[in-house]
């Protein structure tokens, strides 16, 4: 109701009620618009992120990385006016040779005889050279059947005089599979097409089919089972290993199991040691995973159980749980800016950008102690050149953390660098710690490269199966082995051996293959 000026009080204390109902009034109103405000930039930078993901690029390089190129463009944009033509010279590249060691088919191309005569003297022409090239041929793979004949042997006389006729015979060669008509070749073709390559069952039936195999996707995952259960005691080994390490990284990420009464399933890594081996740091290259039902800390506990070292990780609560001692992630760090970066308005990312840089500096610090003789002088490096940059970035964290919405993207990315800053510093206590865990991502994307294309796993035992090949064809890898080489070898091994022998010779880092 609109208050007319002949409608006001005369007494002065009833203006004054008036005076402060309508303050309070305005008050919940600025705090109504102050809350809409807030929710309208949330959504707002949800929805620039979602554009980003769903449209934009999907590596985290952010704006600023690329000042170099810039600049090289900026002086490339400067042209002599003097000079009315320009000269562009280049090297072309020549192709990588072939493999001296693959099979050679020589074909020649000469001219007919006929042609073999100067056509100006009609005198007879010699050979003075000849032009090389080479193209590389492909072989489709050949299946074949190896019959196994054993043939029996019995005493002619014993049948005579009617005695026990005892009848020898070869024994049957130990098989991976008894009684089945796959190989170990075979074997660790098809497991490697479905763990290495991300080839569905499914599409392996129709590549046999056009060879007139009839191998069906269930005689396929049959076999799996059964070379995982086979596997499982060098599993088992490999943790052994792994737990003896004094880092560890872990990561998890989603699976979708049919017969599970729940929406989602994980699959756990753990790893340790380098992409690939590695000369100056001899530690054994080990690639883990593990299937379990839910995203409880109790499934870190239960695989970490007697580890106490360093556990290098992101985040996530659950491994709080362990006996580990936590590192943090500096990329999951960075990341969390990158997203705000991603979410702000184009041109107003001054603080989120000033904090990646921070970051960049701990990098840049790393890139220059990879390059040490040693990991000692790496680790020195690290040492001496980390802590101000991280002093520096941590007050400017806590200066952010006063002048930025709590709720917004920025605000969330400042308040998680606080809260993990005493793991995120771990790393300078000890040079085996990696400055991030993205050793942990790296070794868990061929996992959910394989999951876009099978989809999801029919059970948990079949999960389970699908955890022990991925570990041992990503630690084969981890260990410069080709994994179908190795599958095939163990799948020889593996049958001759008893139940009590031990897998030291079989491990990647000792086995030989040749």
């Amino acid at each position: 109701m609109k208050m007319l000026p002949e409608n006001l009080p005369n007494d002065v204390e009833s203006l004054k009620a008036i005076l402060l109902e309508q303050a309070r009034l305005l008050g919940e109103k600025d705090s109504q618009l102050a809350q809409w405000q807030s929710k309208y930039t949330f959504i707002l930078e949800q929805w620039r992120l979602a554009q980003q993901k769903q449209f934009g690029k999907s590596s985290e390089t952010s704006p600023g990385q690329g000042e170099l190129f810039d600049e090289m463009a900026a002086e490339s944009d400067v042209i002599d006016t003097e000079t009315e033509t320009q000269t562009v010279s280049y090297t072309r590249s020549k192709p990588k040779p072939l493999p001296k060691d693959l099979p050679r088919e020589t074909v020649v191309l000469d001219i007919a005889e006929s042609d073999k005569v100067c056509s100006c003297c009609q005198g007879a022409l010699h050979r003075i050279g000849e032009d090389r090239s080479e193209k590389l041929d492909f072989i489709p793979a050949q299946l074949k059947v190896i019959e196994t004949v054993r043939p029996k042997y019995a005493c002619r006389e014993c049948e005579k005089t009617g005695t026990q006729n005892a009848i020898k015979q070869a024994a049957v060669p130990p098989s991976i599979i008894p009684k089945g008509i796959a190989t170990p070749s075979l074997l660790s073709q098809i497991i490697t097409g479905k763990f290495q390559y991300s080839l569905p069952l499914y599409r392996q039936e129709t590549l046999f089919k056009q060879s007139g195999i009839e191998l069906s996707r269930r005689t396929m995952s049959d076999w799996m089972k059964k070379c995982a259960d086979a596997l499982e005691k060098l599993y088992e080994r490999l943790h052994q290993e792994l737990l003896k390490q004094s880092v560890i990284q872990a990561d998890e990420t989603t699976l979708n199991v049919i017969k599970e009464a729940r929406s989602k399933c994980y699959m756990w890594v753990y790893c340790t040691g380098k992409d690939a081996p590695d000369k100056r740091n001899p530690i054994p290259n080990i690639v883990l995973y593990d299937y379990q039902p839910t995203r409880s800390g109790q499934c870190a506990v239960d695989f970490l159980q007697g580890f106490d070292g360093y556990l290098n990780v992101d985040g996530y609560q659950a491994y709080e749980s362990t006996q580990a001692k936590l590192a943090g992630c500096w990329a999951h760090a960075r990341r969390k800016f990158i997203e705000a970066e991603k979410g702000m308005p184009k041109g107003k990312s001054g603080k989120a950008t000033m904090a990646i840089n921070h970051i960049k500096k701990l990098y840049a610090i790393e890139t220059l102690a990879q390059q040490a003789d040693n990991a000692e002088a790496a680790f020195k490096i690290r040492q001496e050149q980390a802590p101000e940059v991280l002093a520096n970035y941590k007050a400017w964290l806590e200066k952010s953390a006063q002048q930025v919405p709590p709720k917004s993207l920025l605000g969330k990315a400042i308040q998680y660098n606080l809260n993990q800053w005493d793991k995120l510093t771990v790393y300078l206590s000890d040079y085996r710690i990696n400055i991030d865990n993205n050793r942990a991502e790296r070794a868990i994307k061929p996992f959910v490269i394989g999951r876009k294309n099978w989809l999801f796993s029919n059970t948990g035992n079949g999960a389970k199966s699908s955890a022990t090949l991925y570990s041992i064809i990503e630690t084969a890898k981890a260990n410069g082995l080709i994994p179908y080489d190795y599958l095939g070898r163990l799948f020889e091994e593996l049958p001759r051996r008893k139940e009590n022998d031990d897998m030291e010779e079989l491990l990647p880092w000792n086995i030989k293959l040749t």
